[in-house]
């Protein structure tokens, strides 16, 4: 029977040391990638579509406007840090936390809290890959 009570007493306290130990010793990630990140395909985004990829810490969103071409952000809205997304039926980008509303054909805001635009980031292609990076 102890050694059952030891089992159930190793086994809880792994439970409550992992998240404590990956609290203070997190997984590295660079904030902003150093280099272009890779997003797909030409092709691969259709007109009047969007695809979120990760950017180092945070997402991006990288958006095919039908009358621009394709356009990328950092998906983090500028008002309280929501992961923003792309609403191809109202045609902009939007913040579910607040009701925020950017313009997906240069990131600035619409309407609501946010008080500054989006983050653009640059799309450049390779061969037939298609990359997103931070502006120069």
């Amino acid at each position: 029977m102890k050694a059952t009570h030891r089992l159930l007493a190793t086994t809880g306290i792994g439970v409550l040391l992992g998240p404590l130990i990956t609290y203070f010793w997190p997984a590295r990630l660079e904030e902003t990638p150093s280099g272009p990140v890779a997003i797909g395909k030409e092709g691969s985004i259709p007109a009047a579509s969007s695809k979120t990829v990760q950017f180092g810490r945070h997402p991006a969103l990288v958006i095919n406007i039908e009358e621009k071409g394709l356009v990328s952000y950092i998906a983090v809205c500028t008002h309280f840090a929501c992961i923003v997304k792309w609403n191809p039926v109202s045609g902009m980008i939007e913040c579910p936390c607040h009701a925020g509303f950017f313009d997906p054909r240069d990131g600035s805001v619409i309407s609501g809290p946010p008080p500054a635009p989006l983050e653009k980031l640059d799309i450049s292609i390779d061969g037939d890959t298609l990359y997103i990076m931070s502006e120069v």
